[in-house]
């Protein structure tokens, strides 16, 4: 038993580039708009609940507002990626952990949370990320879906204030732990991101 609280981020300022410039976390899966499908599926998590969910987003700021969360644009300018979304979401964040997932991976499992708080703690580490199985066999890490302590923000804002914008490079500047989702139990989905429409609308069609 551990006694932390956790806050849940999502992460939906990215360009989407490659959906033609569209808001991505504003698009629907099955009738509903991919960031408040994601809000649904963290509160739903097997765990304790997440003492407060937020949304990083840059664009159509009222729309994300209308589901019920707070809402930060990126500190930095010019969409600088996910990390820029951790970097907002750690300045927010009033509990000891962040859980960080993405807006564009409806399916992320429901023990995700539970699973990657308890390695945190077992291991006595500073960053849990998830690790989904790919369709060779091996298992790869999936960074946007992390849960991290809060007193990184210092170093945080060091890293990319140097000029840093990938999640593996800081991450290894810490006690990180991989938490792998490879049972035959986990959906072969639950990791898969919808960068087009086309990805998106035949991930719908599948469910």
């Amino acid at each position: 038993m551990n006694d932390l609280s956790m806050t849940g981020l999502i992460l939906a300022g990215g360009r989407g580039a490659r959906m033609g410039g569209i808001d991505k976390g504003l698009q629907n899966f099955n009738g509903t708009p991919l960031t408040l499908h994601t809000l649904m599926r963290l509160q739903m998590q097997e765990s304790e609940p997440l003492s407060e969910i937020m949304v990083v987003a840059n664009r159509n700021l009222s729309a994300y507002e209308s589901f019920g969360v707070q809402v930060w644009p990126d500190s930095t300018d010019g969409f600088a990626g996910p990390l820029a979304g951790f970097l907002t979401g750690l300045e927010r964040c009033e509990t000891d952990l962040l859980l960080t997932v993405p807006c564009d991976s409806p399916l992320f499992p429901l023990n995700l949370a539970q699973r990657l708080l308890d390695t945190l703690v077992s291991e006595e580490a500073d960053i849990a990320v998830a690790a989904a199985r790919e369709e060779d066999g091996s298992v790869r890490a999936q960074p946007v879906f992390c849960l991290m302590r809060v007193n990184l923000l210092e170093s945080l804002v060091k890293f990319m204030q140097s000029g840093g914008r990938k999640i593996d490079a800081w991450s290894a500047l810490h006690k990180t732990v991989l938490v792998p989702f490879d049972t035959a139990d986990v959906d072969p989905r639950a990791f898969f991101n919808a960068n087009t429409l086309e990805e998106l609308h035949r991930l719908e069609q599948s469910t």
